[in-house]
C-alpha cells in the first residue's frame, strides 16, 4: 500500500504544473533540498492549512506512531511540532520565526537525522504568485556523524516532496 500511494504521490509530482523539487548541495556533513509547489490558494489560506491542520495533510508513515492526527504545530516563536500520543511524546523542531502568511522556520532534526544527533533549519516559504500561492519547504541539515550524509539527501528530498504533495493536496480540497 505504502508504495501504491508514494508511486501515486510521485506521479502527481512529476505532472502537477509549477512543481519543483532539488537537492541544492550536498557534502558528508550535510545537505540542502528544496521543494516547492503552486496551489490555487491565497497565502492566508495556505497558511491555515500548513499550521492548523498538519495532522489531515502529513503522511501517517512519516510519525513516530503512525498516526498522523496526533501531530500539531504551535506558530509561535518557541513553540512545537510536536506528536503527541498519550505518554508516548515527540518533540519534532522547534518553532523559531513566525511571520503570518508569509514564513514559518523550525529548527531541529527530522526522523532518524534526530537520533543521529543532527540538527537542521526547515522553512516553509509562502508567496502569492498567478492568484494562488508558491510554497516552498526548504532544509539544511547538518553536524557532526561517521555516516556520510550525502546519502540521505535523495531520501529527505522525496520525504519531503511527499509532505508538501500532501499540503497542496489537503489545500485544493479545502478551497
Amino acid at each position: 500500500m505504502k508504495a501504491r500511494l508514494s508511486g501515486v504521490l510521485l506521479g502527481v509530482l512529476l505532472i502537477s504544473p509549477g512543481v519543483h523539487a532539488e537537492i541544492k548541495d550536498q557534502a558528508a556533513n550535510g545537505f540542502t533540498v528544496e521543494n516547492s509547489q503552486w496551489v490555487p490558494v491565497a497565502p492566508a489560506q495556505a497558511w491555515r492549512g500548513l499550521v492548523q491542520d498538519v495532522g489531515q495533510w502529513w503522511p501517517a508513515d512519516h510519525t513516530w506512531w503512525g498516526d498522523a492526527s496526533k501531530l500539531h504545530i504551535d506558530a509561535r516563536a518557541g513553540g512545537c511540532f510536536c506528536e503527541i500520543d498519550g505518554d508516548r511524546q515527540a518533540w519534532h523542531m522547534s518553532v523559531v520565526f513566525v511571520e503570518p502568511d508569509q514564513l514559518l522556520r523550525m529548527s531541529g532534526g527530522l526522523g532518524p537525522l534526530q537520533g543521529m544527533g543532527l540538527s537542521g533549519a526547515l522553512e516553509w516559504r509562502l508567496v502569492e504568485e498567478n492568484q494562488g500561492t508558491r510554497i516552498t519547504l526548504w532544509y539544511r541539515a547538518g553536524g557532526y556523524t561517521p555516516d556520510d550524509l550525502r546519502a540521505f539527501a535523495t531520501v529527505v528530498d522525496k520525504v519531503q516532496a511527499q509532505q508538501l504533495a500532501g499540503l497542496a493536496e489537503h489545500l485544493r480540497k479545502s478551497r
